[in-house]
This record gives C-alpha cells, sequence and structure tokens, in this order.
C-alpha cells in the first residue's frame, strides 16, 4: 500500500468539499469550512492518497484571525482503520504548528476520532463536544516517503 501527503491547495478547493460529508460535521455548515478554501494565508490543509486514490483529508480554518482554527477530518469509510487518520494528523500538526497557536475541534460524542484527539494531546473545553490542542512552534519534519510541500498531484 502506497501513501502519501499533499498540501490542500486553494485550486483543489473541491477535494474539500467533496472530503466534507466524511465529516462528523453538520451538512448546514459546509460552506463555512469549504468555501473559498486555501485563499487565507490561515487555510491549512493536507490530503492523502492511498494507492493514488484519495483517502481522507485534514483541514483548519481561522475564522477569527486569533491564530486558532476549527479543525476538520474526513476518512473515506473504505479507508478506516487503516491508519490514514494518524497518518496525516501527525503530520497536520507540524504544519500548523508553523502558522496557528492552536486548533479547535468539534466532535459528536459517539465520534470514532474522539480517541485518536485524546492521543494526539486535544483536551476538553468547557464544551463537552469542543476539543483543543495548544500548538508549539518546532521544526517542521517532513516524511522522506516522497511528501514534498512543492508537488503538485498532477
Amino acid at each position: 500500500m502506497s501513501r502519501e501527503l499533499y498540501f490542500l491547495r486553494s485550486s483543489e478547493q473541491k477535494i474539500v468539499t467533496d472530503m466534507y460529508k466524511y465529516t462528523d460535521k453538520n451538512e448546514d455548515e459546509l460552506l463555512k469550512y469549504t468555501e473559498f478554501f486555501g485563499l487565507s494565508n490561515k487555510d491549512l490543509g493536507l490530503y492523502a492518497l492511498v494507492d493514488a486514490e484519495i483517502a481522507g483529508a485534514i483541514w483548519a480554518r481561522d475564522f477569527k484571525g486569533e491564530a486558532k482554527a476549527a479543525l476538520n477530518l474526513a476518512i473515506v469509510p473504505k479507508f478506516y482503520a487503516q491508519g490514514i487518520e494518524a497518518f496525516m494528523l501527525e503530520q497536520f500538526l507540524q504544519e500548523a504548528a508553523a502558522v496557528l497557536d492552536e486548533l479547535h475541534v468539534e466532535i459528536c460524542s459517539n465520534s470514532t476520532l474522539e480517541t485518536l484527539y485524546e492521543e494526539f494531546g486535544f483536551t476538553f473545553m468547557k464544551d463537552k463536544n469542543i476539543r483543543i490542542k495548544k500548538l508549539q512552534r518546532a521544526q517542521v519534519v517532513r516524511p522522506s516517503d516522497g511528501y514534498d510541500a512543492k508537488k503538485w498531484m498532477d
């Protein structure tokens, strides 16, 4: 199984829109999390390819300009339980720390991702459905398996 990560670019907004249905977010908020994605320098995202097929995406948007952003994680169902979630989240947290101070994620109480977020250091906020992660700036280390921030999926 070949796994690769790519940056989400503004020209690939369709990936964000298509992947949104695999998040646990409310469909009514689709535009909030997807419209004009990538046009702000605080929009950040990655997507994973498994054997040249999009397996998942992770992205964050800073809505208030306060160096904190709302996180979304989406996995295509046929790729559940294959470690794609952790593969993307680990790299994404490094990338996000370069431009953001914290991430917020709203999850359903029965979300399968709740344990994953806790393993990666997300903690509860007052609102039981919100998890927060304070990010610490560090050197970004990118995998040597072909991941290249300048690389486009062609």
